[in-house]
């Protein structure tokens, strides 16, 4: 996918963190969550911040992407007022329409009722046909513009220690029946979800644990884009695809101030358009200033 000139701009941001963290009762931390609110008293509210979100607000709202792609750990400990804090900032941010949401690890970082945690987010992760009154059905599939945005959910509770992921047969299933019906499509099929999809290549306790049934279907029938999360790092990838390798990017956190550079908060615009052949993509990252409390384009 080579540079264009404007094209219609996605932006991806990813593993937002918001807080602050509720008041949370002892009862609430017989789980997961106690190891959770422990590494965020001692460590993540110090990097995930307030004052970095609302200067990512205020650079999406004057960048005005045409559309934006949220790839999941938009809460902490899914406790259930997190979902309804988070429901909360995504009004501020624009309407169900203009963002696509998907979860990750945290928003399964215990089990908790969907009524009281995705459903708050179901107008964000809902496919255009989706009849009212539902819930967040995946995969999801939105058509904006020249793409089709597929939502898949890795979320799954997992053990103390381990942040893995897991599709699923059933979502699966429904994904390779999804795609085929895309097959004649005059669109740009872009993937969203919150683990990387590359297998062996991530860590163990963190991985995707079917990404090879994954890589499977989208070698077989095709995408052109793989939007993730997770790492908190930027990450560029391919997997093989039907016509060649399809780029794989991963967005680090959006809200970060960790000192480490690779790990400081950024999001990416890519400029999507059709080309001869197929189809041209251009990607800026815009990466958070300390200094200027403002998010700027990076060098590139």
């Amino acid at each position: 996918m080579a540079a264009t000139r404007r094209g219609f701009r996605l932006a991806h941001l990813s593993d937002l963190h918001i807080g602050p963290l509720p008041p949370v009762t002892p009862g609430m931390l017989l789980s997961k969550r106690a190891l959770g609110y422990l590494s965020w008293r001692l460590r993540k509210e110090r990097i995930h911040r307030s004052e970095v979100l609302a200067a990512l607000r205020q650079d999406l709202l004057a960048s005005a992407p045409d559309h934006i792609a949220i790839t999941g750990d938009l809460v902490n400990l899914a406790l259930p007022t997190e979902f309804v804090q988070v429901a909360a900032w995504l009004r501020t941010l624009g309407p169900p329409e203009r963002i696509s949401v998907v979860p990750g690890n945290h928003e399964a970082y215990a089990a908790t009722r969907c009524d009281e945690s995705l459903a708050h987010w179901a107008d964000y992760m809902s496919s255009d046909a989706a009849p009212p009154e539902r819930q967040a059905v995946f995969p999801y599939l939105r058509r904006r513009g020249p793409l089709a945005l597929i939502g898949l959910s890795s979320a799954s509770v997992s053990p103390p220690g381990f942040a893995t992921g897991r599709l699923g047969a059933c979502q699966l299933a429904a994904l390779d029946h999804l795609l085929a019906g895309l097959a004649d499509a005059d669109c740009c099929r872009i993937v969203l979800l919150h683990h990387p999809p590359l297998g062996a290549t991530r860590s163990w306790r963190k991985r995707l644990i079917d990404a090879a049934a994954l890589g499977r279907i989208l070698a077989t029938r095709g995408v052109e884009l793989v939007l993730h999360g997770h790492e908190h790092v930027p990450h560029c990838g391919a997997l093989q695809g039907h016509n060649g390798p399809v780029p794989v990017i991963g967005a680090p956190s959006s809200s970060s101030l960790d000192p480490r550079p690779k790990r400081q908060a950024q999001y990416q615009i890519h400029a999507i358009e059709r080309a001869a052949g197929g189809w041209r993509l251009r990607s800026q990252t815009r990466r958070y200033d300390p200094t200027t409390v403002s998010f700027t384009a990076a060098a590139p």
